[in-house]
Order: C-alpha cells, then sequence, then structure tokens
C-alpha cells in the first residue's frame, strides 16, 4: 500500500500526465522506458487505424487514472516528414518497402501494388485477358 501513497506523493510534485519513451518490447501491449521500465502498455491509434509500435521507437505515453497508474502508448515520433505538405498523409510501410501519399494532387501509390495478393500488372492482364476471351466468344 505503500507504493501507492508514494505514486499520489509524486502525481502531486509534478510528475507529468505524459511523456515520450522508448519503446523495449515491441506490439501490442508494449513495453516502454519511462526512466524504468513499464510493461503491458495498451497501444491506442485513431479509428480503423491498427499499429504496434517496434522496439526503439519513441512514444508517447499518456497516464490516465487518478495517479497516472494506467499508462498506455497513444502515438509515435513522426519520421520522413520530409517534403510532406501541409494536410498531406503519408502512410509508410516499415523500411521505406511502401506507401500511400495522399495530397492535393491525388493518391500516389509506391512499392508493389496488389490486388487480393496479385500484382497489379497481373491481375489487369488477367482481366484484359477475361474481356477479351468474352468479346471473341460473342
Amino acid at each position: 500500500m505503500m507504493w501507492l501513497s508514494e505514486r499520489d506523493i509524486r502525481r502531486e510534485q509534478g510528475e507529468p500526465a505524459a511523456e515520450l519513451g522508448v519503446v523495449t518490447l515491441g506490439g501490442d501491449p508494449a513495453g516502454v522506458s519511462l526512466g524504468g521500465e513499464r510493461r503491458q502498455l495498451p497501444v491506442y491509434s485513431p479509428g480503423g487505424v491498427t499499429w504496434r509500435p517496434a522496439a526503439g521507437d519513441r512514444v508517447l505515453v499518456l497516464k490516465t487514472g487518478a495517479a497516472g497508474e494506467q499508462p498506455c502508448v497513444i502515438g509515435r515520433t513522426q519520421q520522413g516528414t520530409d517534403g510532406l505538405a501541409p494536410g498531406a498523409v503519408r502512410l509508410a510501410a516499415p523500411g521505406g518497402g511502401g506507401g500511400v501519399l495522399a495530397d492535393r494532387e491525388g493518391v500516389n501509390l509506391y512499392g508493389t501494388v496488389k490486388v487480393g495478393g496479385t500484382e497489379i500488372g497481373d491481375y489487369v492482364r488477367a482481366v484484359v485477358y477475361q474481356v477479351l476471351s468474352e468479346m471473341v466468344k460473342s
């Protein structure tokens, strides 16, 4: 019970409601170093987005609960923002293997694009072949 009172005192003495930390155990839940390691932190992201931090990522940890006893990971330090215009959105795969850039000019896909597991070039060829085959039969 003493640790609870110590946490309350630290909170009253200005323990921040949020801190930057470094992920020690990637995934969801995650482990994060915040001066000491905290494990089993749930990871939150915007609706429709699934994200798992990797070991070494710098993340923002929000300390919820009356005494900050329920920390959670709510975001990662942005990377690769060079040349990204205000209002633009980039989704990037780890290691730069591909991604999507949506800006005022449209939507650009980078890397290998697949439809249902088939590379798009092969998919288009199959569709064109099928359409032409049907036309020849008619």
